[in-house]
């Protein structure tokens, strides 16, 4: 595939140098056409799309020690620009924060970080049809109360969740539950920052339990070589939900969303998502596809 984008540049490089020749030339020096950043993909040329990624939150989306963009969803993108000859990526790594804004303000074309669907998101920004994969959402727990198996259990034994950011979807999960069961809520406090350190807040006992995601952690407390090994005794992974995961485009990029769409329909027609999801996260979260409500 990227063979036959090699072929488009080389192809608009000789009708470029043959329009020169036969016209001899800009006397001045100068070009009239536009940087091909700003060209779609209806004029033939291959369009440089910037993807963003949150750079912290292994095994989603990360940085690896040599600065490349690594993880699920980078890889399940990287799938995508195979399938399309007329875009080329360029994964740019940043903030949850900065992802969120730059998206929104189209510093970024597109976004991805684990992100799940709310109202306001997509006021924002297009969700497109088709999801990019899917997510196991759980409580993080110390193990003394590993008997707290989902929010229901964890508002009725009075138990306080670590802040979560008004603008994270954590948040939105834990408020839409408090709406639907207001005999039974669950104690929640929108913090300052998007992130803030769960395991430690944890282990620390500043907070009873925090909403966390089954690949984080494998990858930062199940294995060896994570930051917070050495809490794998210390505290216990329940998880309560599966959710579907989606890149966030740019309100002004329907075409590239829609080119995406059918890029990804014809991948989800393979394995190849399925062996990502083993890959990064040691399970195929496939399986459960028909029982996810959200």
């Amino acid at each position: 595939m990227k063979f036959n984008k090699l072929l488009k540049f080389a192809a608009v490089g000789f009708a470029s140098i043959s329009i020169l020749a036969a016209c001899g030339g800009n006397e001045e020096g100068t070009s009239t056409s536009e940087p091909a950043d700003n060209k779609d993909a209806s004029s033939g040329e291959v369009q440089k799309i910037k993807v963003a990624y949150a750079i912290g939150t292994k095994p989603i989306t990360y940085q690896d020690e040599n600065g490349e963009a690594q993880g699920y969803d980078v890889d399940a993108m990287r799938a995508v620009d195979e399938k399309l000859e007329d875009y080329e990526f360029e994964f740019v790594g940043t903030t949850d924060d900065d992802l969120l804004l730059g998206v929104e303000q189209g510093k970024y074309d597109v976004g991805i970080k684990n992100v799940w669907y709310t109202d306001e998101r997509a006021q924002k920004y297009i969700f497109p049809k088709e999801f990019l994969g899917l997510s196991s959402v759980g409580l993080l727990l110390k193990k003394e109360n590993e008997n707290i198996k989902d929010l229901s259990d964890f508002a009725s034994a009075n138990l306080e969740l670590a802040p979560i950011a008004a603008n994270n979807a954590q948040y939105t999960i834990v408020d839409e539950y408090n709406k639907a069961n207001p005999d039974n809520e669950v104690k929640l406090v929108a913090g300052d920052e998007f992130t803030v350190d769960q395991v430690q807040w944890v282990n620390e006992g500043r907070s009873d339990g925090a909403i966390y995601l089954e690949g984080q952690y494998n990858a930062q407390i199940l294995a060896e070589n994570g930051p917070y090994h050495g809490f794998i005794d210390d505290v216990v992974y329940n998880e309560f939900m599966v959710v579907k995961t989606w890149p966030l485009f740019n309100k002004k990029q329907q075409e590239f969303a829609d080119a995406y769409d059918e890029a990804m329909a014809e991948i989800k027609q393979t394995e190849e998502l399925k062996e990502l999801m083993k890959k990064h996260y040691g399970r195929d979260l496939f399986e459960v596809l028909e029982k996810v409500e959200r």
